[in-house]
């Protein structure tokens, strides 16, 4: 479980944004982006942190990446690099780097990543990994989504759902910065074929 530590690893002097931080994504809404997904990034990005360029931008990128974070809003990336750019140069961040934090956070909307963009291909990877994960870790995080959107009547969260699932089914590279990413993809597909003929499947 992350707690305040983990946020001072990056600022040893703080403790009121990093427990702000921690309110947030621990808000009773939340079923999958909750302080599990974040140190489930987290981990990925300290694994694997000589795959970016500036890894602390990283970091801070995904400590703020869901910050904000309603279900049926889709502003969540807009309004968290928001934060991000209002409480960052606070704790002596600078700003060249207190954008690149709000660029890559931006960029978990969609996550789009440009060749060449080392830091935008780990927090992708980060935020994705979970789609490569055991089978069984992987039925947790749908159950998770589907507890996060326990508003949306089943027929369309099904099909919604398996639109999306298909989105990332057609990348034939979901993950660009791990060194085990061709296999990360491969696990990604399986989960992905299987999760979607249970959506399309079920009566």
């Amino acid at each position: 479980m992350v707690s305040l530590a983990d946020w001072q690893r990056l600022f040893p002097g703080d403790a009121s944004i990093g427990a702000d931080l921690i309110a947030r994504w621990s808000e009773p809404h939340r079923r999958y982006h909750t302080l599990d997904h974040l140190g489930f990034m987290l981990q990925v990005i300290d694994d694997h942190g000589d795959a970016a360029d500036d890894v602390d931008a990283v970091r801070m990128a995904a400590w703020f990446h869901d910050a904000v974070y309603e279900p049926f809003a889709a502003d969540n990336e807009e309004r968290s690099a928001a934060l991000a750019l209002d409480v960052l140069p606070g704790l002596g961040v600078p700003p060249d780097r207190v954008a690149e934090v709000a660029r890559l956070v931006r960029l978990t909307a969609g996550h789009t990543v440009a060749g060449g963009d080392r830091n935008g291909a780990l927090l992708a990877d980060a935020d994705l990994a979970i789609l490569a994960a055991p089978p069984a870790d992987y039925a947790r995080y749908a159950a998770s989504v589907r507890a996060e959107y326990a508003a949306v009547p089943e027929e369309a969260f099904r099909s919604g759902r398996a639109q999306i699932l298909g989105s990332f089914l057609a990348e034939p590279s979901l993950f660009r910065a791990v060194p085990a990413r061709a296999e990360w993809t491969a696990r990604a597909h399986d989960n992905l074929r299987a999760e979607i003929t249970t959506l399309l499947g079920a009566p």
